[in-house]
């Protein structure tokens, strides 16, 4: 029996991403051990998930310290793996592979680096660009399968999967209610991926004005002021339930399951929505790579909208470099991606997906 590890310590929507080398490796090795390490905020997106046998759950800052890391090289090198797969590939995640000693470890190549220790037996670059709908991420990841395993493509799995138990599926706070609930991503994981909260409010505004929904709010447990700030700002208060509200992963997974869609700062709550076959409409901040994380839109289940798309001859160049320059202080090029651009493409999402509400 293969012993194979997955190694993605960073956030919600990178581990749910990352999913997709576990159930494609399982299935050339279906009689395999597959292990998953994560941290431990992330695993409510993977729990349950067939693919994975054990989940391997780090604090990300106890992580940090020096003689923790040391803990869980030794660790995982005493589980003797025959693979290790490392889509994180920074350093913690590199060292962990490099001391594992397993006879197959792959991982992504650095751009114009060679490391003079030997981390990985497979270093597999990154592919210049898309050629499957489901986003040039998730491409990349089933690619260190691929590129390495003898897998026909007929039979790769390129969808994030999340499995709810019977019981979750009969999560029941929104039953009382007699309009269809969507789930508004009022706040990114980062300031950076966050719009201006005067704009979030416009088109909150114009959905409980122009459709007949309760609207639901989704943000990180310790944004709750900044989103009490914004339903305060709001005109139809009671067309909003604020007291529903899920603050881990897994409760918001029930409470999604149980919404017609979701519209939203790009991030993890969108893959999480995707992998529940939900629709979503994904803001993305200005820095992020469309390519990269737009995954499976075809412009009516899944859609988006970009301001290097609208207003093109406001970047440079679409280079690393000027894409660091946006992230480090993106507030500018938000400002230029107005309501005014987002709502006829909001109305033309939901009027798809609303029939006869409105």
């Amino acid at each position: 029996m293969k012993k194979i590890l997955v190694i993605q310590n960073k956030r919600i929507g990178d581990v749910l991403i990352a999913s997709v080398i576990a159930q494609n490796i399982k299935k050339i090795y279906p009689d395999s051990q597959v292990d998953y390490l994560v941290y431990d905020y992330t695993v409510g997106v993977i729990k349950n998930n067939p693919a994975i046998d054990n989940i391997i759950a780090v604090n990300d800052r106890e992580l940090k310290k020096l003689k923790n890391l040391k803990q869980i090289i030794f660790k995982i090198r005493k589980q003797s793996y025959d693979i290790i797969f490392d889509p994180y590939s920074k350093l913690q995640s590199r060292l962990i592979c490099y001391f594992s000693k397993a006879p197959i470890r792959i991982g992504f190549q650095k751009r114009g680096k060679n490391p003079i220790l030997k981390f990985y037996t497979h270093n597999i670059p990154f592919l210049n660009e898309k050629s499957h709908i489901c986003g040039k991420a998730i491409e990349d990841r089933i690619n260190m399968v691929t590129s390495v395993f003898d897998f026909p493509k007929e039979k790769i799995d390129h969808h994030p999967h999340i499995y709810l138990t019977p019981e979750e599926t009969k999560y029941n706070k929104l039953d009382s209610y007699n309009k269809p609930f969507i789930m508004l991503g009022i706040l990114g994981s980062t300031p950076q991926k966050s719009m201006p909260y005067n704009y979030i409010v416009k088109l909150i505004d114009y959905i409980t004005e122009t459709f007949d929904v309760n609207v639901l709010f989704n943000y990180a447990p310790h944004q709750n002021k900044d989103a009490l700030s914004i339903y305060n700002q709001c005109k139809n208060k009671d067309n909003i339930v604020i007291d529903i509200y899920e603050d881990s992963i897994r409760g918001f997974i029930k409470l999604m399951n149980k919404c017609e869609l979701l519209i939203g700062n790009e991030g993890g709550i969108v893959h999480i929505s995707k992998a529940l076959n939900k629709p979503t409409f994904t803001i993305f901040s200005p820095y992020v790579m469309k390519d990269h994380w737009a995954s499976f839109e075809d412009g009516q289940t899944h859609t988006s909208i970009h301001l290097l798309e609208e207003k093109p001859d406001l970047y440079n160049e679409n280079s690393i470099e000027n894409r660091r320059k946006i992230e480090a202080d993106p507030s500018f090029m938000y400002k230029q991606l107005t309501p005014d651009l987002i709502i006829p493409r909001i109305e033309q999402f939901l009027l798809l997906h609303l029939k006869n509400n409105s």
